[in-house]
């Protein structure tokens, strides 16, 4: 049993070994055959490799030789050229050359030509001055004359009929220069008149308050002259009460203290109540209305005239300008008509409108405060305006338009133009009424230069003059020598008819409130 066994595994175990070494040759064979393929297709790599950098080897030389044959053939033509271009360079210097020593030459031989010229003109000139000298020694001999006294003479001569001849030129264009320029000048001011039509009414120096009973003339007085006394100490006018039915009159120089002192009638009149407090209120809000009128004037004019951007002050002083005259001429009213006349002129020359405008309307600015500041309208208009940060060419044109100095812009010059128009027309002006009112302004300014005066009121058309002073610094003494001094000083400076009245007053007063 055991050897049944045995046998058939051990002849398993032969035939697995048999198979085993069957199989090892097997694959070693095959291995064999892929190893030697493998080393016949490298080394048919190699050949082909080999084969490759041998013919690119052989291209290379080619392309390399072929390289150099080209740069070779181009260094050669290249030469050529500049062999080329050196010949024909040599051979337009040798023909430089040539042309050089020809011209030489010719040089030497016209510097020849010109020495022997010279030469000949030397001894013409020599010959000529020989005979000029001559010919003037016999001039002098006969004419009794120097060689610089006839020279003096002849260029006189000249010199005077050079004179005649561009003065008579210069004449005859000045006039028709100045033809064309009045003809001109006339067509553009008619233009200008034409288009501007302003009324004018003559200031005078009353004004006359309507009451309604002549019984209202004594309370208007008041006991003992009381309340006519503290209406004219308050304003500054003088009150005329006559015989004149159901009126009372104003008197003075100041249209603005007039229009104080009749709004403050006619308010007192309709109240009832008179009496020196009623009365000091009721001027105090006459003032007050006053001045809303001058700030309303003020803007109706830059309305009127298309003015903008005025400082307030400006419009405030445009104002003040409607109750101040000149020549009897309303200086607002002035001042309106010379913006439109100078805007339409210069709307005419093509200049600027609404610079003429604004200068015309401002020319007189200064008058609105004359009296106040020392120097002449146009200096304190000028400073106004510079105040105020108004335009350069406006403060020229402010300070030229009478003349004061040169104007140098077309605009001043047109504002100057339109002035004159606006007083020049017939009507426009009173000589004698200014003149009044200067009078009467200088007597007002004398009076307060004194150190004391509180306030000063030229009453009586000039025949009076009342002044108030300061109780606590002016005693009755001083103020006696302070009317003296006055008198003297208007003897002194001022032409009047007649006699002047100086009238000083000190007051003082004791006011006490129950409570």
């Amino acid at each position: 049993m055991a050897v049944d066994i045995i046998v058939p595994i051990v002849t398993g175990l032969g035939c697995l070994a048999i198979g085993g070494a069957a199989g090892y040759a097997y694959r070693r064979n095959i291995a064999e055959a892929k190893t030697a393929k493998a080393e016949e297709a490298v080394k048919q790599m190699l050949d082909d490799a080999q084969k490759r950098a041998e013919s690119l080897k052989k291209e290379t030389i080619i392309e390399a030789k072929e390289e150099i044959y080209r740069l070779k053939s181009e260094n050669e033509r290249e030469n050529k050229e500049r062999r080329t271009e050196l010949q024909r360079t040599e051979r337009r210097l040798i023909q430089h050359e040539e042309q050089l020593e020809k011209k030489t030459v010719a040089v030497e031989q016209r510097e020849e030509a010109v020495s022997k010229k010279e030469k000949e003109t030397d001894k013409r000139e020599a010959e000529v001055q020989e005979l000029y000298e001559q010919q003037l020694h016999e001039l002098e001999r006969i004419s009794n004359l120097t060689s610089e006294e006839a020279k003096q003479m002849i260029i006189s001569n000249v010199e005077h009929e050079a004179m005649h001849d561009a003065a008579v030129m210069l004449r005859e264009i000045e006039a028709k220069t100045k033809e064309e320029a009045d003809a001109k000048a006339r067509n553009i001011i008619s233009l200008a008149i034409q288009r501007c039509a302003s009324d004018h009414v003559a200031e005078t120096t009353v004004s006359v308050v309507s009451l309604p009973n002549d019984e209202m003339k004594g309370r208007i007085i008041g006991r003992e002259g009381r309340n006519i006394r503290t209406l004219e100490n308050a304003t500054g006018v003088e009150l005329i009460i006559d015989d004149t039915p159901e009126a009372v009159i104003l008197s003075g120089f100041d249209p603005v203290r007039r229009e104080v002192a009749r709004i403050a009638i006619e308010r007192l009149v309709v109240d009832g109540r008179i009496h020196p407090a009623r009365i000091e209120e009721m001027v105090e809000k006459a003032r007050r209305d006053v001045d809303n009128e001058i700030r309303e004037a003020g803007e109706q004019a830059a309305f009127e005239t298309g003015i903008h951007g005025l400082h307030h002050e400006l419009i405030k002083l445009l104002g003040r300008l409607k109750y101040r005259t000149s020549y009897g001429q309303n200086v607002l009213k002035h001042s309106i008509e010379v913006a439109n006349l100078a805007g339409m002129m210069a709307a005419e020359i093509g200049a600027n409108i609404t610079l003429a405008k604004r200068a015309g309307l401002l020319h007189d600015i200064g008058k609105a405060i004359d009296h106040e500041v020392e120097g002449s309208h146009t200096q304190i208009g000028a400073d106004i305006a510079k105040k105020y940060r108004e335009n350069n060419q406006v403060i020229h044109a402010i300070m030229a338009h009478h003349g004061d100095i040169e104007p140098n812009t077309v605009e001043a010059v047109l504002v100057q133009a339109a002035d004159a128009i606006s007083a020049a027309r017939p009507g426009a002006r009173r000589e004698t009424l200014e003149n009044y009112i200067k009078r009467i302004e200088k007597l007002e300014e004398i009076a307060n230069s004194f150190e004391g005066v509180d306030k000063s009121f030229a009453m009586q058309a000039g025949r009076e003059v009342r002044i108030i002073v300061k109780p606590e610094s002016v005693s009755d003494v001083d103020a006696v020598v302070i009317a003296r001094n006055i008198v003297k000083r208007i003897e002194s400076e001022l032409e009047y008819p007649g006699q002047i009245k100086v009238n000083v007053i000190r007051e003082t007063r004791a006011v006490e409130f129950a409570k």
